[in-house]
């Protein structure tokens, strides 16, 4: 363990802290006006660890130079972040939005349960499970903006709110497993142990199916009282139709993104070309989420950064334990980490047998929903259903107890 690592290591808990004391710098920021503005930025949760990354830096430059800091800031792959921001844009784009919602609203005009019951069940439970065709981030981007005027608004008791969100952290994490691409946790490991989408279906896919099936049953039963049919509009304030023509060309994007997720250059390059049509259409575009999906991709290169420093105190409880001890440490551990990292981890040490790589997939995908830095889509939910909450922010503690339950259900399933 070298001195930078320490620093790493006490930085990092140190950032694990302040998502936890968010809502607390809300509240300052309520009592104290002359201050208000620097607690309100400390009180964005997808600040925190971009925040840290530059103390952290900062600390690697006074110990080892500036031109080690900088080195390993350059030595990081952010990829990730950048597709997760691309993908957050397009696919909460107006045309994307329309198409997810035209399948939800005659889904649910066929099921034999209220309008806005079925709308909130299928949020829950289908949208997460196409997850695995369009990308985890995309789903939670769409499932996170048309659930937030159903449940995440006045007059749904707080304590619902955030059960809604542990599932739907929950269902995200694990309704991305049927394939061997959308789930950032499979992808780091599925080139290197050779699992493909067959693999992943027969092994994870259906037990994943049917945890998110009862977890948004449960829970869609639990609001069912709450949920109201949202007010018809006036044909005044109907927007006007998107063309064919149009909608094609933002699917087209979606997946030319989705396909070259590997691929910076391409998925950016298709993503300027998307801004440049969006421009040339705005009669047919809604507000793009840029500072939204900006934020966090930010999140997410603190969390690349801080969490590349990590691994001396990682790897060594991952190798060391047996299959089902594995299981669990995994599913604690990704509340306190990026599952992704810690399955890039496990993916880097020889001789695992197939248990063990299979708990420790599943211990990381269980765990998924139980914090803000759990998995790389649940930044993006967060920021985009905050506003509905309390002093508009998520409490990391009513985050935790939400997902207890979905979690306990994931992992149930993952064992049988």
């Amino acid at each position: 363990m070298s001195s930078i690592e320490l620093i790493a290591a006490i930085v990092f808990a140190i950032a694990l802290l302040h998502t936890f004391s968010v809502k607390y710098f809300e509240q300052l920021a309520q009592r104290s006006p002359r201050n208000a503005g620097l607690f309100h930025l400390l009180g964005e949760v997808e600040v925190v660890f971009g925040f840290w990354a530059f103390v952290l830096l900062g600390l690697m430059a006074l110990v080892d130079g500036g031109d080690r800091a900088i080195a390993y800031a350059e030595s990081r792959k952010y990829t990730e972040p950048l597709f997760v921001f691309v993908i957050m844009v397009v696919a909460a784009s107006r045309p994307v939005l329309e198409v997810i919602k035209g399948m939800i609203e005659t889904l649910a005009k066929l099921a034999p349960l209220r309008t806005a019951v079925a709308r909130v069940w299928l949020c829950l439970a289908l949208v997460p499970l196409v997850g695995s065709l369009i990308t985890e981030p995309a789903a939670m981007t769409l499932a996170a903006l048309m659930l937030a005027p159903l449940v995440f608004r006045p007059g749904i008791p707080e304590r619902l709110k955030y059960g809604a969100l542990g599932v739907l952290f929950v269902n995200v994490s694990i309704g991305g497993t049927l394939t061997s691409f959308a789930a950032p946790p499979v992808l780091m490991v599925a080139a290197t142990w050779q699992w493909d989408s067959a693999f992943m279906a027969t092994h994870f896919g259906w037990r994943a199916a049917i945890a998110v099936v009862i977890n948004a049953t449960v829970v869609t039963a639990l609001l069912s009282r709450h949920l109201t049919e949202p007010a018809l509009k006036l044909p005044a304030d109907r927007a006007p139709p998107i063309p064919l023509a149009v909608t094609l060309v933002h699917l087209m994007v979606l997946s030319a993104v989705v396909a070259f997720a590997h691929h910076p250059v391409i998925f950016l390059g298709a993503f300027m070309l998307f801004l440049g049509f969006t421009q040339a259409y705005p009669r047919h575009q809604s507000p793009l989420i840029l500072k939204e999906a900006l934020l966090v991709g930010f999140f997410l290169a603190g969390l690349v950064v801080l969490g590349g420093l990590q691994q001396w105190w990682l790897q060594p409880i991952v190798s060391s334990l047996q299959p089902t001890a594995l299981f669990f440490s995994a599913l604690g551990l990704t509340a306190i980490t990026d599952n992704a990292a810690l399955t890039y981890l496990g993916s880097q040490i020889q001789g695992m047998t197939d248990e063990a790589k299979y708990m420790l997939v599943a211990g990381a995908v269980a765990g998924g929903g139980l914090t803000v830095i759990a998995n790389a889509p649940n930044p993006a939910g967060v920021t985009l259903l905050k506003h509905g909450f309390d002093d508009h922010a998520i409490g990391a503690g009513g985050l935790l107890l939400g997902a207890l339950l979905p979690t306990v259900v994931a992992a149930a399933m993952f064992l049988v």
